[in-house]
């Protein structure tokens, strides 16, 4: 029988790094359950994945299935699930989760420990199991991985309220959030103004998220789906910018097919 060679950790932690670097992140929010499209973001170039457990209609299985996608191509993960899914995406091997309608910095400090394992000194509530795939099935299980799970998950919160808007700052400045998402159409709903998430008072909300998660050294973001967002949220401090698989795919399919059916309209 013959040595094997050291196998890659399931868990990519670059996550909590890149999102305290100060430098700009572009991802993408993938809905359609299919392993495939994960590959095809790491090969275009985005810097990370979210999986969105919460619109999309992948079950776990495929949500595990997508992680190995990206470990195996490069890319980061992160699963957008709600708060009680959180222990089942973590022990899949998710490098982050990215949480919706966090309105408190009571529920921030909740979901900070719902990350965080138990540990010396740490504020962690998160059960442990050194037999799920992101401890390798039981090969990295143990202290060690207790230890890099803490380092290495991040936590992303979404604001998607006027409450979470008023709530921000305090919420940007809870220990063990590691970025703020501002989630523009459901703000705009909340707001009254239906889809119309570019109408001044939104926008103004959206702003004061950015501008305040950036004052407190933490990192902000928001959906950007053209390069004229990327630069306006950017201007206002945002370094974490999304855009949306279904989006890209349909416009392109659009195109395509405008391009292959010539106008004969007189």
């Amino acid at each position: 029988m013959t040595d094997n060679p050291v196998s890659q950790h399931p868990l990519d932690g670059r996550l909590p790094g890149m999102l305290a670097s100060g430098r700009a992140l572009r991802g993408i929010f993938n809905g359609l359950p299919s392993p495939a499209i994960v590959e095809m973001c790491a090969y275009a170039g985005f810097d990370f994945v979210i999986i969105d457990n919460e619109h999309g209609s992948a079950d776990l299985q495929t949500t595990e299935h997508m992680l190995r996608a990206a470990r195996a191509s490069g890319i980061v993960p992160i699963v957008r699930c709600f708060e009680a899914d959180i222990p089942r995406v973590l022990d899949m091997g998710a490098s982050g989760v990215q949480v919706p309608m966090v309105e408190t910095p009571e529920q921030a400090a909740r979901l900070a420990q719902r990350v965080r394992y138990p540990a010396e000194g740490g504020m962690g509530m998160r059960g442990s199991a050194f037999s799920t795939r992101a401890a390798g099935y039981g090969a990295f299980g143990g202290a060690g991985h207790t230890a890099l799970s803490n380092q290495s998950i991040a936590l992303i919160v979404m604001v998607e309220s006027p409450l979470g808007v008023r709530n921000a700052a305090q919420i940007a400045a809870v220990p063990g959030v590691d970025a703020v998402f501002v989630g523009p159409n459901d703000l705009s709903h909340a707001m009254g103004h239906g889809p119309r998430w570019k109408d001044p008072p939104v926008q103004d909300a959206i702003r004061s998220v950015i501008e305040v998660t950036a004052a407190a050294h933490n990192c902000a973001g928001t959906l950007a789906l053209t390069p004229d967002d990327e630069h306006r949220y950017g201007s206002w401090g945002a370094r974490y910018f999304a855009n949306v698989t279904t989006s890209v795919i349909t416009q392109a399919l659009q195109a395509a097919a405008r391009g292959a059916r010539p106008d004969i309209r007189h």
